[in-house]
C-alpha cells in the first residue's frame, strides 16, 4: 500500500465552545476517517496509517477527565504500531496534544498554539504546518473559518508531496445540528475533487447562506 500524505488541525473557539477538526488528503474520503468529536469533550485527528479506534477512545479518555497528554499517552501506549500513527488532540478547555510517531514518512511533525494543533505527514516541509497555525490565528470569524482558512494557507505553502484528493471539516456544538438533535453544526465532506479544499471552501459559504444564524 502507497503511503497518504494528510495534513489537519484541530481546534476551539472559546466564545462559542465550538471544537472542530479540517483535513486534506491525497486519499479517497478522508473525512471518514481522520475527524472526530463530540461537543463539550474535544476533537481528535488520527491519520498516517491511521488507527480510528483513537477517535472514540480518545473522547472516552478526554470525558473521563483525563487530560489531553493523559489519553493522548494512553491511546499510543495501547498500540503496538504507533510508530506509525500521527494524531492530534484538543479539549473542551482548548488545551492541545500531538504525536507523530518516529516511522512517519517525512516531512511529518506538528504545529501548536493556543487553541489549535497542526499536523501532518509527506509533507513538503515544516512550513505547511506553521503557516496553517498562523492562518488559524489572525484569521477572523467562526471556527470553521478558521480551519478552513488554515487548510488553504497548508496547501499555498506546499501542501502534500503526493497531492490533493479529499478534504472535509467537522464543527461540533451543543445541539448545533440540524433540529437541535445532535451536536454536528458543520460535517461537509470532498471525498474526490481535484482542488478539495477549495470545494470545501464553496461548501462551507453555501452551508452560511442556508442555516439560519
Amino acid at each position: 500500500m502507497k503511503p497518504y500524505s494528510t495534513f489537519s488541525i484541530v481546534g476551539y473557539d472559546p466564545t462559542n465552545e465550538d471544537l472542530g477538526i479540517a483535513v486534506q488528503s491525497k486519499f479517497f474520503a478522508v473525512g471518514s476517517v481522520v475527524p472526530w468529536a463530540e461537543a463539550g469533550i474535544g476533537a481528535i485527528a488520527t491519520q498516517s496509517w491511521a488507527n480510528t479506534t483513537y477517535g472514540p477512545r480518545g473522547l472516552e479518555l478526554l470525558k473521563i477527565g483525563l487530560s489531553t497528554q493523559q489519553a493522548l499517552n494512553h491511546l499510543i501506549e495501547d498500540d503496538p504500531d504507533s510508530k506509525t500513527r500521527q494524531v492530534g488532540l484538543i479539549n473542551a478547555q482548548g488545551n492541545v496534544a500531538n504525536y507523530t510517531g518516529e516511522e512517519c514518512h517525512e516531512w511529518a511533525g506538528a504545529y501548536a498554539g493556543k487553541y489549535y494543533s497542526a499536523q501532518g505527514n509527506l509533507l513538503t516541509g515544516e512550513e505547511v504546518v506553521k503557516e496553517m497555525g498562523l492562518a488559524f490565528e489572525k484569521t477572523d470569524g467562526e471556527l470553521a473559518d478558521k480551519l478552513v482558512a488554515a487548510l488553504v494557507a497548508g496547501q499555498k505553502s506546499g501542501g502534500d508531496k503526493r497531492g490533493q484528493q479529499s478534504a472535509a471539516l467537522l464543527v461540533v456544538r451543543q445541539k448545533g445540528g440540524y433540529g437541535g438533535f445532535n451536536d454536528r453544526y458543520i460535517d461537509l465532506r470532498v471525498d474526490d475533487a481535484e482542488k478539495p479544499i477549495q470545494e470545501l471552501d464553496r461548501l462551507l459559504k453555501i452551508h452560511k447562506q442556508l442555516i439560519p444564524r
